[in-house]
């Protein structure tokens, strides 16, 4: 018997038919006469040739590394020339990437107008500017100094982040990989330093807002500073974890926006109120004194100096018809809507993460593979693995190649001499 088989088919059924009513045959023959039936001879008594060339036909056993599952439609097919040139793999994950980094890079980009200031960001006369009455505390002192932090610093930081997760940046850029990192690194920094010191009059500035922008901010901050001792200590797969984890909280101030957006048309034919200030109200009536006094006449104690820290009710309002009541109606349900979308990010980071184990294996082997070049002791069980914090079993690296091609076809007369004795 020759070490390799290849099947020149009859006229009749297909190939893969005839071996398969053949391996059939071959299996009940050999039971019932109690020994091995020769395979060739078999072979040759149902109309298949074995012969000794690959020119004819192709083998039976493929190479040991598959070719790429060719497109369902032309769709998909185009589709593959636009990600893999920029290194995507996988059709969902450039789909993520569109959708979570596109997210954020369209929010970044519409926002890089706020880096003027005092032009669009707090220019009353401007479509694009803050909520009205945002800018009345940020005139001056350390609020004018934080949103200015902040707008500087996360703006440019969210747009630069989403580069670090393009791969063939990674893979052929590793240099700007790296020097785009600390870029990004301090840039978030200084952002949310700024986050720290708006939050007390940011979006209303309730107990509520305060709590989740301070939530949110830690979050971030800390699954940063993980991404970067993990990377510190080459474990790889946990960098890119807590990466993931670091920019998907982020990313909750953008469904904030949409989920606020329909939480304030959903109630804004409710009664719901906010308590303002006389003086934010003067602000966003631009110190027109009748005008308040007409829609909120309880504001005139403000006015004659008698109360100067006085407050009134707003009625909140998206479809209202003068601003006050509109600023009312977002800053009423941004603080929900902040916690859903912080509690929404945080849930489905870790379902992807869940969801892509193989990656994170394949990442852990290169992790260790380059932890032993570096002499480090437990390798492949360094940073913020279960292995090395918790109780898990013991992360062991693979012990055997990866099977050659000659190793998974027939090579010999003696493997099918036991495959047949087997079957016998």
């Amino acid at each position: 018997m020759r070490a390799l088989l290849f099947l020149k088919p009859s006229p009749g059924p297909s190939v893969i038919e005839q071996l398969i009513s053949l391996v059939l045959q071959q299996t009940e023959g050999s039971e019932k006469s109690g020994g091995a039936v020769s395979l060739q001879l078999t072979l040759i008594s149902h109309g298949l040739d074995p012969i000794l060339s690959s020119q004819d036909s192709p083998p039976i056993m493929s190479s040991a590394s598959p070719c790429p599952k060719p497109p369902a439609n032309g769709f998909v097919a185009l589709a593959r020339k636009v990600y893999n040139p920029i290194g995507f793999k996988k059709g969902y994950n450039f789909t993520l990437f569109v959708i979570t980094a596109g997210g954020m890079m369209g929010f970044t980009l519409a926002r890089m107008m706020y880096l003027n200031f005092n032009g669009v960001f707090c220019n009353p006369e401007h479509n694009s500017r803050a909520l009205p009455g945002e800018c009345y505390y940020f005139q001056k002192g350390t609020a004018r100094i934080g949103i200015i932090m902040h707008l500087a610093g996360i703006i440019p930081a969210g747009f630069l982040a989403c580069l670090q997760f393009v791969p063939i940046i990674r893979h052929k850029a590793i240099l700007f990989h790296r020097l785009n990192g600390y870029l990004i690194v301090l840039l978030s920094v200084v952002g949310i330093i700024g986050v720290f010191l708006i939050a007390r009059r940011t979006f209303g500035g309730g107990v509520s807002m305060q709590t989740v922008s301070g939530t949110g901010s830690l979050m971030f901050l800390g699954a940063l500073a993980l991404a970067i001792y993990n990377i510190k200590k080459l474990q790889i797969e946990q960098h890119r974890a807590w990466m993931l984890r670091a920019w998907v909280y982020a990313g909750f101030i953008i469904t904030m926006r949409i989920i606020g957006y329909l939480a304030a048309m959903i109630t804004a034919e409710s009664n719901y109120y906010q308590v303002k200030q006389c003086a934010m109200v003067d602000f966003i009536f631009r110190h027109d004194q009748n005008k308040v006094l007409g829609f909120y006449p309880g504001c005139e104690g403000y006015y004659s100096g008698e109360n100067p820290g006085l407050s009134v009710l707003v009625h909140a309002s998206i479809t209202a018809h003068q601003p006050a009541e509109i600023s009312a109606g977002f800053t009423s349900v941004f603080d929900a809507g902040s916690w859903l979308a912080l509690a929404i990010h945080a849930i489905l980071v870790e379902l992807y993460l869940h969801l892509t184990p193989a990656e994170a294996e394949r990442l852990r082997r290169i992790s260790y593979q380059r932890q032993l070049e570096s002499g480090m002791k437990n390798a492949g069980n360094a940073g913020t693995t279960v292995q090395r914090l918790g109780d898990a079993e013991p992360w062991l690296p693979p012990t055997h190649s990866q099977p050659t091609e000659s190793s998974i076809r027939p090579s010999s007369d003696e493997n099918i001499r036991r495959k047949s004795e087997s079957a016998a």
